[in-house]
């Protein structure tokens, strides 16, 4: 390992143990960078990976707000504000009982690069809270929208930080974060991204995320003269990454045969088709049940409980698109043996270290969250260029924007492991082709 690459995670790891996600996440940044940083002395000389390991701000506020029976409830915000060397941060807010300080380090962290892989103006930044929307009846998630936004209007804008949802965080939430927004502002500027159409939203948003990583998929199986025709797909998740997602794969001659959620897992060896991907969005952005329903209502379909898709059955090309570290070293070694030949990660990091290792072992094709869900924040870019040219685009030219970005992303990881001498490498080609951007724009900017 690189001396300054070693030195500098030797510190991290000594200042802050407990935040093992951020660790995991800037491990596996930093590693990437060894071969850059021996051919680059400048980025040593400024400090530079001292400095993009911390964030520029991180904001921590209580969120106090009544529920429906009157009762006072208490829960913690958080809005970590990591890198602007680009432009303002941009990044998801996440509402979940997960959230905690070291896991909104590890998003915005991969932020700062994803972003910067887009090609689009923006730095790198997460937020969010432990609040559980699930259970919560509308009233209760608008007050504590209402609650949160108290708090976090004071530090974001269209010029310094513009967040968006995540997981937890959809169109119902964002329309109450930007409703209280306007009116402690006195003004309509459109300060998140995910918008409702009719309130400055743009088309394809929704499916942007699951549209980018399936594209980005399909490049990398171009690289070997492969597509999607006629190969099996397993699919984690049940929101909207993993439904777009879906649709896109069966778009492109794919057939997808699993789904999850939290509770489990469903495998349907007929494939999902347009009229089963309607059930499950009815089932999830309407109703809000459980996957398990999609065994009830199709026969055929298999319902695992507390299971994952992986090994469940044989697959050429995977897209975990639920939440981090779904894969392990165990899960990665079947979905090789089962004949996987592409992962495409539809999630922020959602293979563990081992998991990637054996994926690269394994000659799988393997593209890496930041490059590969990229498509969500690109199009958030291209939602903030519509509002400040007071303008609505086509869905079809959304889509075509998103799809060249996610092209671009593509060439530029692949030039960059090809240059970095490990050809095929999408984990380094990603890494330094982020970094590079942030990197030089900070040593611009000076200290």
């Amino acid at each position: 390992m690189n001396a300054y690459v070693a030195k500098v995670l030797n510190q991290l790891k000594s200042n802050q143990p407990w935040e093992k996600e951020f660790l995991q996440a800037a491990e596996e940044v930093l590693e990437s960078l060894g071969g850059l940083m021996d051919r680059e002395s400048k980025y040593e000389k400024y400090s530079i990976l001292e400095r993009i390991t911390v964030p520029e701000r991180t904001i921590l506020f209580r969120v106090s707000w009544l529920d429906d029976a009157g009762n006072v409830q208490v829960n913690n915000g958080y809005r970590v504000e990591f890198n602007s060397a680009i432009g303002p941060y941009k990044g998801g807010l996440r509402l979940h009982p997960s959230v905690n300080l070291g896991i909104l380090k590890f998003l915005g962290f991969e932020q700062i690069f994803k972003n910067s892989l887009t090609g689009l103006p923006m730095g790198g930044g997460k937020g969010g809270s432990n609040f559980d929307p699930k259970g919560k009846s509308d009233n209760e998630v608008m007050k504590f929208c209402q609650a949160f936004m108290n708090e976090l209007y004071r530090h974001i804008g269209a010029n310094t930080d513009v967040p968006a949802g995540d997981i937890g965080v959809g169109g119902r939430e964002i329309g109450y974060l930007q409703g209280q927004y306007r009116k402690i502002t006195n003004t309509s500027e459109c300060v998140l991204t995910g918008k409702g159409l009719n309130w400055g939203g743009s088309l394809i948003r929704p499916e942007a995320t699951g549209y980018g990583a399936t594209y980005f998929a399909e490049e990398m199986l171009k690289t070997r003269g492969e597509s999607f025709a006629g190969k099996t797909v397993l699919i984690s998740g049940s929101g909207n990454v993993a439904q777009f997602a879906a649709r896109k794969v069966v778009e492109l001659g794919g057939k997808v045969v699993s789904l999850s959620d939290s509770s489990g897992t469903i495998i349907d060896k007929d494939g999902i088709d347009e009229e089963k991907l309607q059930f499950v969005m009815e089932l999830k952005n309407v109703r809000r049940g459980r996957i398990k329903e999609y065994a009830d209502k199709f026969t055929g379909a298999e319902y695992l409980e507390d299971k994952r898709p992986w090994g469940a059955v044989s697959a050429e090309v995977v897209l975990p698109s639920a939440t981090q570290n779904e894969i392990d070293e165990d899960d990665a070694k079947a979905l090789v043996s089962n004949g996987c030949v592409c992962v495409s990660e539809g999630a922020n990091m959602p293979s563990m270290p081992e998991a990637v290792e054996v994926f690269l072992a394994g000659n799988v094709l393997y593209g890496p969250g930041k490059a590969a869900n990229a498509g969500g924040v690109a199009v958030s870019g291209l939602e903030m260029s519509q509002n400040a040219m007071r303008l609505n685009w086509t869905a079809e030219k959304v889509d075509s924007e998103l799809k060249n970005i996610m092209t671009n992303i593509h060439t530029a990881c692949f030039e960059a492991a090809e240059e970095n001498g490990t050809p095929g490498n999408y984990v380094n080609g990603s890494n330094i082709a982020g970094f590079r951007k942030v990197a030089d724009s900070m040593i611009d900017l000076g200290v």
